[in-house]
């Protein structure tokens, strides 16, 4: 009864899982969709309109482009008089301090100098004074005008009329009662004595830039309710595209303060959510193995959260247009980490989504699904960085020709054909390199791992398998048959073949601890002859341990270690435990100092790798190579392997297995040239 509740409250663990994926990728994707209820629709200047007949429903200002406020504010801002505050008790201060600092008068200078000194700083500060750095700013133009408050008083200055600091130290010092004395006054520091005392009121300045930019009207007309706007076959002009944008704007602004706002979202909800859970349904009736994986849920549903709402803020901001997001990653992660089949309905259900946000929606949907089923086909199997260079052209290319289709269909004038938009599909094409750096990401962040990973884990020339090669070379030699093995095995049953052959690899680097205990290491004399058999066999199983650490210090993923780890599963070291069953037949030997750590293989490539490396390891051992012999053998060790349990975990069949006898005793017949026997000719009388 407690195993039946165990049971129970993990299936509905599981189902509360799936139920908040879903709702809550629906919730985020809602968020993010554009809310307005305002028509959407595909238009360009010089292009034909493509709908009926428009009449405006209600009346509407006709908005001005960016471009001309834009430019209208330039052109205030040029006009524009910043307000600067004149501070009096500047020039007491520094006059006060210039008179204690040269009271006993100024070396090399009669004492008259200093009234006449007093003077010109009284005048500059009179003038006015400000930084270098705002007097600069300002005077890019010499017509510039300031304004500089002195009380409640405001006096309008030309900025030519005032000083920096920098240009208050030259006038100075080219005074012409003191610039013959020039050499001298330099030594004084008079710099220490010109200090601004006009201020920016930042406050004040910022409310009448404001107060200015704001009398600028953003509309320059209006549209009265019931006048036809554009008619269909007409072709977009700068002004009707600026009406069409303005009403589509004044749609925008009403819709956030009507009560539609509420339904558009109700129907967003519920059309997001039966995609999404149309989707969950397809993973839970035909990928039983994605849908109860909690990395592979994660990854198919950031993937299809991520595109719609990045295609909401292209649209919302109007950044650049949505055919430049590489919408082809979806189905290209899909079919790399998955499958072709779960890749094609990601890829669908995504760019469905996507199309709630885009504005002309059959035409996006058309080309990114056509996108999308070409990445698919060109990456069936992803073995050569190259591949995605193709994948990126043929995405490109395929875009590029449906679009020109599509627009042959609407307007068969090929010299009026929209050009730009094949720029954007280049863009596109570039963006999907992308997917080469993004896939490590991907497979540090959901746990995954490609091929190409496969592939450079699987090179034998450098890290721990060159190192195996080079300590151990009898178990190197061991791993790269025994990977041939399960690979062909894995190609013959429909298993991954790169996997089990990159797990074989990496099996037994543990041996590279101790690498004269096992016996495809050794030259001569044999370790275990001075050990007891509980010693020798906790040797061998330490090679299951040992190999885990090495693959944990080498940062190795985690499918490696669960290869070393389940490649002798729960089993025994017989050898050495029927060896002490033997000499100690009065006791009852336990089992345990001799079992290996487990556990047993959960998944077909490791039940694989399990059979794989005990034939072969048994094979060696054969006195002779027949057909009989390697085919006894191999029956032998499986059927015991399949008596003892250890594939009971995994999701291997009693087909597979079969299968794989047959492979293996071919493999090995092969490997060890079993020849028939041919018959002495038996000597005659004659003969002799």
């Amino acid at each position: 009864m407690h195993k039946f509740d165990t049971s129970e409250n993990h299936y509905w663990r599981n189902v509360l899982t799936r139920v908040a994926f879903v709702i809550i990728t629906v919730a985020v994707i809602v968020w993010f969709l554009p809310h307005s209820e305002g028509q959407r629709f595909h238009y360009d200047v010089g292009k034909p309109w493509m709908y009926g007949s428009f009449i405006a429903r209600f009346d509407f200002p006709i908005y001005k482009s960016d471009e001309a406020i834009k430019a209208e504010q330039d052109s205030l801002m040029e006009v524009f008089q910043p307000y600067y505050n004149y501070n009096v008790n500047v020039e007491k201060q520094v006059i006060a301090k210039f008179r204690e600092d040269f009271k006993e008068g100024i070396p090399g200078l009669p004492d008259s100098y200093i009234p006449i000194l007093i003077d010109r700083l009284h005048r500059l500060y009179q003038s006015g004074i400000m930084s270098t750095l705002e007097y600069n700013d300002i005077a890019k133009d010499s017509t510039s005008m300031i304004r500089v408050v002195s009380g409640k008083n405001a006096q309008i200055l030309q900025i030519n009329c005032i000083y920096s600091t920098f240009s208050a130290y030259e006038q100075l010092l080219s005074d012409e009662k003191l610039a013959k004395e020039k050499l001298i006054l330099q030594k004084c520091n008079l710099t220490n004595y010109i200090e601004p005392n006009l201020a920016y009121d930042k406050t004040r300045s910022e409310t009448e830039r404001d107060d200015l930019l704001s009398s600028i009207p953003l509309a320059s007309g209006m549209v009265m309710s019931g006048q036809k706007i554009i008619d269909r076959g007409e072709i977009v002009d700068d002004y009707d595209f600026r009406v069409l944008s303005s009403f589509e704007r004044e749609m925008k602004r009403r819709s956030l303060t009507s009560e539609e706002f509420t339904s558009t979202v109700i129907g967003q909800i519920l059309y997001v959510g039966i995609l999404v859970l149309l989707f969950t349904i397809y993973l839970a009736l035909f990928r039983h193995d994605y849908f109860y994986n909690l990395h592979s849920l994660l990854m198919m549903y950031a993937l299809i959260m991520l595109f719609p709402i990045f295609v909401s803020l292209m649209m919302e901001h109007n950044l650049f247009s949505v055919y430049i997001i590489p919408f082809a990653l979806v189905p290209i992660f899909t079919s790399i980490f998955m499958d072709s089949r779960t890749a094609f309905i990601t890829h669908a259900t995504t760019i469905l989504i996507c199309a709630a946000a885009v504005r002309y929606q059959y035409e996006f949907i058309i080309v990114q699904l056509a996108s999308g089923l070409v990445a698919i086909y060109t990456l069936q199997e992803l073995s050569q960085r190259a591949q995605l260079f193709k994948t990126a052209i043929f995405v490109a290319l395929t875009s590029c020709a449906v679009y020109f289709a599509l627009q042959l269909m609407q307007d068969s004038a090929i010299a009026q054909l929209d050009q730009s938009m094949y720029y954007h599909f280049a863009v596109n094409g570039v963006f999907l390199l992308l997917a080469y750096p993004l896939m490590y990401v991907i497979e540090k962040v959901f746990g995954f791992t490609s091929d190409i990973t496969l592939f450079e884990l699987s090179n034998t020339n450098k890290g721990l398998l060159r190192k195996l090669s080079e300590t151990t070379p009898g178990t190197f030699q061991h791993s790269i048959t025994v990977g041939n093995l399960a690979s062909e095995i894995a190609n013959r049953i429909g298993a991954n073949s790169l996997l089990v052959r990159t797990g074989a690899l990496y099996h037994d680097i543990g041996k590279m601890c101790d690498p004269v205990f096992f016996t495809e290491n050794q030259a001569g004399a044999n370790p275990h002859n001075h050990l007891d058999y509980k010693k020798s066999a906790q040797v061998i199983i330490g090679h299951v341990t040992e190999g885990v650490k090495l693959a944990e210090k080498a940062d190795l993923p985690a499918f490696i270690k669960d290869f070393i780890l389940t490649h002798h599963g729960h089993g025994v070291a017989k050898y050495f435990y029927i060896k002490c069953q033997n000499e100690h037949p009065e006791e009852e030997i336990d089992p345990e100092p001799f079992t290996y750590p487990g556990p047993n293989p959960f998944t077909r490539e490791q039940a694989i790798l399990m059979m794989a490396d005990a034939v072969e390891a048994a094979s060696r051992s054969l006195p002779e190579y027949t057909e009989e012999s390697i085919s006894n053998v191999v029956n032998k060790i499986i059927d015991q392997q399949v008596n003892d349990g250890y594939f009971k975990e995994c999701p291997i069949t009693f087909r597979d297995i079969a299968l794989a006898k047959i492979v293996l005793t071919e493999r090995l017949k092969s490997i060890y040239h079993t020849r028939i026997q041919y018959p002495e000719l038996k000597k005659t009388e004659a003969n002799a």
